[in-house]
């Protein structure tokens, strides 16, 4: 049997179990102690965010952005439809109008162009934009935070993906009013299930805790004039945490390392046409992600299974989703092109050139 390749297989820093041992030691194992502290400072620290709460879940974070922006029924809030649904649902659990933009392919992520279009002819202005950073890599981002700044948009950055990726210096997750990371078991860092919420406002992240932490008041007994979430982090999973931001910056290279050697041993292969980075950006190339102009990606796929390798399809737009049949949108087809045509290819950080050239010899093989 060949041993099976992940697409990005968790891969821990060496110091998680000296770490878990401490917060058994202490006794701490529930939400809230002394490593969900470290967390939230050392993504402060490595972001140059002003204010970070650990969370349960990247999908979480946002729903506690649209909560205190208070987005409500009725409100329209802007979104890329080139995404993973969990950037979108929470503008459901606030019973307000999710409307999809396109994505452009100069970076794959949602068009600037579009959102100024949209903002043009649109009958109600949006109160908010929830913007990707697909696969690691940065949205136009200072572009999209200026057109929300002079429409007055709340702008929230879904970084999920994107943690270690900048623009002009600058981390993504740090433009907009809030920005949301996430650790789920597949991201570039890993507590098994997990997020982090940013934001320079420090009033917004205390009610933003507030909510997380079941919206109860500063009583002895459980008093509560609002309704919250079980949403905090366990300081087990944030001693996790505090481990994988220790090599944060070996991860990203060594993603950006993956991609070069797919670019190398592709490069010579006019078919296959890799996801661009912008220019002043560096992205954390969380996947490599590439499209194909003749080849059915689906044939791709199923060769580098029969070697015991995963891809995957790139996201299918939320504006193709059945359950988002009768939303709002502004589409010129670039996403909806890019999803038919492209392929994520396995991108973990334990993989070495070898792993490349013979997923690179698998690939080439089906190219028609």
């Amino acid at each position: 049997m060949i041993k099976r390749v992940f697409l990005s297989a968790p891969h821990m820093s060496g110091n998680e179990l000296k770490y878990i041992e401490k917060v058994f030691e202490s006794n701490y194992i529930a939400p809230l102690g002394e490593y969900v502290d470290k967390f939230e400072s050392s993504v402060e620290k490595y972001t140059g965010a002003k204010n970070a709460l650990a969370i349960s879940s990247g999908t979480a974070a946002i729903h506690l952005a649209l909560r205190v922006l208070d987005i409500g029924e009725g409100d329209d809030v802007l979104a890329s439809s080139f995404t993973f649904i969990g950037s979108v649902v929470p503008i459901l659990y606030q019973r307000a109008n999710p409307v999809f933009l396109d994505s452009d392919y100069e970076s794959w992520n949602l068009s600037p162009s579009l959102l100024e279009n949209y903002l043009k002819s649109c009958s109600k202005r949006p109160k908010a934009l929830i913007v990707t950073h697909l696969y690691g890599m940065s949205a136009d981002i200072e572009k999209i935070a200026q057109i929300c700044k002079e429409n007055d948009i709340y702008l929230i950055e879904d970084a999920a993906e994107s943690l270690g990726a900048t623009y002009n210096n600058k981390h993504t997750g740090t433009f907009g009013d809030f920005g949301i990371y996430s650790f789920n078991g597949n991201k570039i860092l890993t507590t098994s299930g997990g997020g982090m919420l940013v934001s320079n406002n420090f009033e917004w992240i205390e009610k933003a805790k507030f909510y997380s932490t079941q919206a109860r008041e500063p009583f002895v007994h459980y008093e509560h004039n609002e309704y919250g979430y079980n949403y905090r982090m366990s300081n087990v999973l944030a001693a996790i945490g505090v481990a994988q931001m220790e090599v944060i910056e070996e991860r990203v290279e060594k993603k950006r390392q993956i991609f070069k050697w797919y670019k190398k041993h592709l490069d010579d292969v006019e078919e296959i046409e890799f996801m661009p980075e912008l220019e002043r950006s560096r992205g954390n190339r969380w996947l490599t992600a590439l499209t194909f102009k003749k080849t059915s990606y689906q044939d791709v796929l199923e060769a580098l299974e029969n070697i015991n390798v995963e891809s995957r399809p790139l996201w299918k737009p939320m504006h193709l989703q059945p359950l988002f049949k009768n939303t709002g949108k502004l589409i010129d087809g670039t996403s909806a092109d890019l999803f038919q045509r492209g392929l994520c290819l396995a991108s973990s950080t334990t993989m070495n050139e070898n792993d490349v050239i013979n997923i690179c010899k698998t690939i080439k093989s089906c190219l028609k």
